[in-house]
Protein backbone atom coordinates (compact mmCIF):
# COMPACT_ATOMS: atom_id res chain seq x y z
CA UNK A 1 0.00 0.00 0.00
CA UNK A 2 1.18 3.29 -1.04
CA UNK A 3 0.54 5.97 0.98
CA UNK A 4 -0.17 9.49 -0.64
CA UNK A 5 -0.49 12.94 0.46
CA UNK A 6 -1.73 16.16 -1.82
CA UNK A 7 -0.85 19.30 -1.16
CA UNK A 8 -3.36 21.85 -3.52
CA UNK A 9 -4.19 25.40 -2.57
CA UNK A 10 -7.11 24.52 -5.35
CA UNK A 11 -10.28 22.83 -3.51
CA UNK A 12 -12.08 21.20 -6.38
CA UNK A 13 -8.52 20.07 -7.82
CA UNK A 14 -7.59 18.79 -4.79
CA UNK A 15 -10.45 17.09 -4.20
CA UNK A 16 -10.34 15.20 -7.67
CA UNK A 17 -6.52 14.05 -6.63
CA UNK A 18 -8.02 12.72 -3.46
CA UNK A 19 -10.25 10.65 -5.73
CA UNK A 20 -7.99 9.64 -8.18
CA UNK A 21 -5.35 8.43 -5.72
CA UNK A 22 -8.73 6.31 -3.50
CA UNK A 23 -9.59 4.85 -6.96
CA UNK A 24 -6.19 2.86 -6.81
CA UNK A 25 -6.57 0.38 -4.71
CA UNK A 26 -3.13 0.19 -3.71
CA UNK A 27 -3.23 3.99 -2.72
CA UNK A 28 -4.47 5.47 0.18
CA UNK A 29 -4.90 9.20 0.90
CA UNK A 30 -3.37 10.37 4.41
CA UNK A 31 -3.42 13.62 4.31
CA UNK A 32 -4.56 16.83 2.10
CA UNK A 33 -3.53 20.18 2.35
CA UNK A 34 -4.24 23.73 0.94
CA UNK A 35 -0.77 25.64 1.74
CA UNK A 36 2.82 24.75 1.95
CA UNK A 37 2.88 25.67 5.66
CA UNK A 38 0.28 23.04 6.29
CA UNK A 39 2.23 20.49 4.88
CA UNK A 40 5.12 21.62 6.94
CA UNK A 41 3.26 20.86 9.86
CA UNK A 42 1.01 17.53 9.15
CA UNK A 43 2.93 15.43 6.62
CA UNK A 44 5.97 14.38 9.42
CA UNK A 45 2.91 13.08 11.45
CA UNK A 46 1.44 10.70 8.43
CA UNK A 47 5.02 10.26 6.65
CA UNK A 48 3.72 9.25 3.37
CA UNK A 49 5.22 7.41 0.75
CA UNK A 50 4.60 10.20 -1.94
CA UNK A 51 3.59 13.51 -2.13
CA UNK A 52 1.48 15.12 -5.06
CA UNK A 53 2.72 18.74 -5.05
CA UNK A 54 1.68 22.31 -6.73
CA UNK A 55 4.15 24.46 -7.57
CA UNK A 56 1.34 27.73 -7.31
CA UNK A 57 0.43 27.79 -3.29
CA UNK A 58 0.00 31.05 -1.32
CA UNK A 59 2.92 32.19 0.14
CA UNK A 60 5.59 29.45 0.35
CA UNK A 61 5.85 28.12 -3.28
CA UNK A 62 5.56 24.27 -3.99
CA UNK A 63 9.50 24.79 -4.86
CA UNK A 64 10.70 25.34 -1.46
CA UNK A 65 8.12 23.34 0.45
CA UNK A 66 9.37 20.62 -1.92
CA UNK A 67 13.17 21.44 -0.38
CA UNK A 68 11.87 21.31 3.29
CA UNK A 69 9.83 19.00 3.28
CA UNK A 70 12.71 16.66 1.55
CA UNK A 71 14.94 17.88 4.65
CA UNK A 72 11.89 16.41 6.96
CA UNK A 73 11.16 13.73 5.25
CA UNK A 74 14.16 12.49 3.31
CA UNK A 75 12.58 9.10 2.47
CA UNK A 76 9.41 10.78 1.22
CA UNK A 77 9.25 11.19 -2.31
CA UNK A 78 7.83 14.36 -3.98
CA UNK A 79 5.79 14.53 -7.40
CA UNK A 80 5.31 17.94 -8.96
CA UNK A 81 1.38 18.15 -10.32
CA UNK A 82 1.23 21.79 -11.93
CA UNK A 83 0.00 23.80 -14.86
CA UNK A 84 3.68 25.21 -15.31
CA UNK A 85 6.11 23.90 -18.01
CA UNK A 86 8.75 26.58 -18.61
CA UNK A 87 12.24 25.02 -17.97
CA UNK A 88 13.07 27.33 -14.78
CA UNK A 89 10.60 26.05 -12.68
CA UNK A 90 11.36 22.30 -13.86
CA UNK A 91 14.79 22.42 -12.93
CA UNK A 92 14.34 24.57 -10.00
CA UNK A 93 11.92 21.83 -8.45
CA UNK A 94 14.25 18.63 -9.62
CA UNK A 95 16.98 20.26 -7.50
CA UNK A 96 14.31 20.60 -5.02
CA UNK A 97 13.94 16.90 -5.07
CA UNK A 98 11.01 16.12 -6.98
CA UNK A 99 11.07 12.87 -8.27
CA UNK A 100 8.99 13.67 -11.04
CA UNK A 101 7.07 16.33 -13.05
CA UNK A 102 2.97 16.08 -14.48
CA UNK A 103 1.23 18.98 -16.17
CA UNK A 104 -2.41 18.81 -14.35
CA UNK A 105 -4.01 18.53 -17.85
CA UNK A 106 -3.09 14.79 -18.13
CA UNK A 107 -5.66 12.33 -17.77
CA UNK A 108 -5.94 10.37 -15.02
CA UNK A 109 -4.74 7.21 -15.76
CA UNK A 110 -1.44 8.86 -16.45
CA UNK A 111 -1.59 10.42 -12.82
CA UNK A 112 -2.53 6.92 -11.58
CA UNK A 113 0.34 5.36 -13.58
CA UNK A 114 3.26 7.99 -12.34
CA UNK A 115 2.42 6.63 -9.00
CA UNK A 116 2.98 3.05 -9.63
CA UNK A 117 5.99 4.17 -11.21
CA UNK A 118 7.53 6.17 -8.45
CA UNK A 119 6.45 2.68 -6.47
CA UNK A 120 8.93 1.44 -9.04
CA UNK A 121 11.77 3.50 -8.46
CA UNK A 122 11.31 5.54 -11.52
CA UNK A 123 11.04 9.13 -12.43
CA UNK A 124 7.53 10.05 -14.13
CA UNK A 125 7.65 13.37 -16.52
CA UNK A 126 5.03 14.31 -18.84
CA UNK A 127 6.14 14.25 -22.17
CA UNK A 128 6.28 17.66 -23.20
CA UNK A 129 8.72 18.51 -19.90
CA UNK A 130 10.80 15.62 -20.70
CA UNK A 131 11.71 16.68 -24.25
CA UNK A 132 12.43 20.10 -22.42
CA UNK A 133 14.54 18.23 -19.78
CA UNK A 134 16.60 16.35 -22.79
CA UNK A 135 16.88 19.31 -24.45
CA UNK A 136 18.27 21.59 -22.29
CA UNK A 137 20.92 18.67 -21.87
CA UNK A 138 22.40 18.83 -25.46
CA UNK A 139 25.24 21.49 -24.56
CA UNK A 140 28.65 21.88 -25.67
CA UNK A 141 30.17 19.58 -22.86
CA UNK A 142 27.48 16.82 -24.10
CA UNK A 143 25.96 14.25 -21.58
CA UNK A 144 27.81 11.78 -23.61
CA UNK A 145 31.25 13.22 -22.36
CA UNK A 146 30.00 13.60 -19.16
CA UNK A 147 28.90 10.28 -18.37
CA UNK A 148 32.07 8.80 -20.04
CA UNK A 149 34.44 10.87 -17.35
CA UNK A 150 32.57 8.17 -14.67
CA UNK A 151 34.25 5.38 -13.35
CA UNK A 152 33.02 1.80 -14.86
CA UNK A 153 31.14 1.38 -11.46
CA UNK A 154 29.64 4.61 -11.27
CA UNK A 155 28.62 3.76 -15.03
CA UNK A 156 27.13 0.81 -13.44
CA UNK A 157 25.26 2.35 -10.54
CA UNK A 158 24.04 5.44 -12.88
CA UNK A 159 22.90 2.66 -15.55
CA UNK A 160 20.94 1.06 -12.70
CA UNK A 161 19.45 4.00 -11.25
CA UNK A 162 18.15 4.82 -15.02
CA UNK A 163 16.34 1.40 -15.41
CA UNK A 164 14.55 2.73 -12.08
CA UNK A 165 16.23 0.62 -9.54
CA UNK A 166 16.21 1.99 -5.99
CA UNK A 167 19.90 2.02 -3.51
CA UNK A 168 18.79 -1.17 -1.81
CA UNK A 169 18.07 -2.96 -4.99
CA UNK A 170 21.49 -1.52 -7.11
CA UNK A 171 23.26 -2.49 -3.76
CA UNK A 172 21.79 -6.19 -3.85
CA UNK A 173 22.72 -6.52 -7.31
CA UNK A 174 26.01 -5.47 -6.92
CA UNK A 175 26.73 -6.92 -3.52
CA UNK A 176 27.71 -3.69 -1.92
CA UNK A 177 26.27 -2.06 1.10
CA UNK A 178 23.07 1.20 0.65
CA UNK A 179 25.99 3.30 1.82
CA UNK A 180 28.34 2.28 -0.84
CA UNK A 181 25.62 2.94 -2.98
CA UNK A 182 25.41 6.23 -2.14
CA UNK A 183 29.15 7.28 -1.98
CA UNK A 184 28.90 6.82 -5.85
CA UNK A 185 26.17 8.46 -6.32
CA UNK A 186 27.15 11.73 -4.70
CA UNK A 187 30.43 11.64 -7.00
CA UNK A 188 28.20 10.50 -9.78
CA UNK A 189 26.02 13.69 -9.87
CA UNK A 190 28.92 15.80 -9.25
CA UNK A 191 29.93 14.85 -12.73
CA UNK A 192 27.18 15.35 -14.40
CA UNK A 193 26.64 18.73 -12.60
CA UNK A 194 23.18 17.35 -11.39
CA UNK A 195 21.36 17.71 -8.40
CA UNK A 196 18.58 14.32 -8.01
CA UNK A 197 18.30 10.79 -9.30
CA UNK A 198 15.74 12.28 -11.96
CA UNK A 199 18.11 14.32 -13.56
CA UNK A 200 21.18 11.69 -13.33
CA UNK A 201 18.83 9.59 -14.85
CA UNK A 202 17.38 11.52 -17.60
CA UNK A 203 21.19 12.75 -18.58
CA UNK A 204 22.34 9.34 -18.72
CA UNK A 205 19.44 8.32 -21.42
CA UNK A 206 20.40 11.40 -23.09
CA UNK A 207 23.79 10.15 -23.41
CA UNK A 208 22.83 7.03 -24.64
CA UNK A 209 20.92 8.15 -27.47
CA UNK A 210 23.46 10.77 -28.77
Amino acid sequence: MTTVAIVEDNKTIRESLVEFVQSDPECRCVCACATGEEALKLLPRHRPDLVLMDIQLPNMSGIECCARLKELLPNTQILMVTVYEDTDRIFKALRAGACGYLLKRCPPEELLAAIREVRQGGAPMSREIARKVIASFREPLTAAREVEDLSPREREILELLAEGFSNKKIADRLGVTDGTVRWHLRHVYHKLHVRSRTEAALKFRTARAE
